[in-house]
């Protein structure tokens, strides 16, 4: 996970022009990256290229499809915890092992970890978040869904 921002410089129009293409999201065809290249008048190799370092430098930290866990029948939550500095990479670990973890970010406040626990049912989220706070000996705050938003991210290009 990225610790600091890209200098100035790092991303070029193209690598930004990539970054707000997938955030639009990518056609279902057998070659999605051939389209978007064709697009930014680059071939498909290249924009494979391009996504894999803009994730090897951390400029986007996830690159794959997003499911939506309460429009499937499941659920979700956005948890943070209170981690002593000195413990944050060992809390981080047990908290990632759980494969019902996600987006696990480190914030500059007193709740310094943030993660999103998915799960199918309401019950089995409740007891993940059970099981991290047994396994850290800190106490997760639940924070769940209570109205959802949309927001956007573009670089300009």
């Amino acid at each position: 996970m990225r610790q600091s921002p890209l200098t100035e410089g790092t991303l070029d129009a193209t690598d930004k022009s990539i970054i707000n293409c997938l955030q639009d999201g990518l056609p279902l065809t057998p070659h999605p990256f051939a389209g978007l290249g064709m697009n930014l008048g680059i071939d498909e190799a290249e924009v494979v290229a391009r996504v894999k370092h803009l994730r090897d430098i951390g400029a986007i930290t996830r690159f794959g499809p997003f499911f939506d866990a309460e429009a499937m029948g499941g659920n979700f939550c956005l948890c943070a915890i209170a981690v002593p500095p000195d413990r944050f990479e060992q809390v981080m670990t047990l908290v990632n092992a759980h494969a019902e973890v996600a987006h696990n970010y480190e914030r500059d406040h007193r709740l310094n970890m943030w993660f999103v626990v998915a799960s199918d049912t309401p019950q089995g989220t409740k007891t993940v978040i059970r099981k991290i706070e047994k396994e850290t000996g800190l106490v997760v705050l639940p924070l769940p869904k209570l109205k959802e938003f949309f927001v956007g991210f573009r670089v300009d290009a």
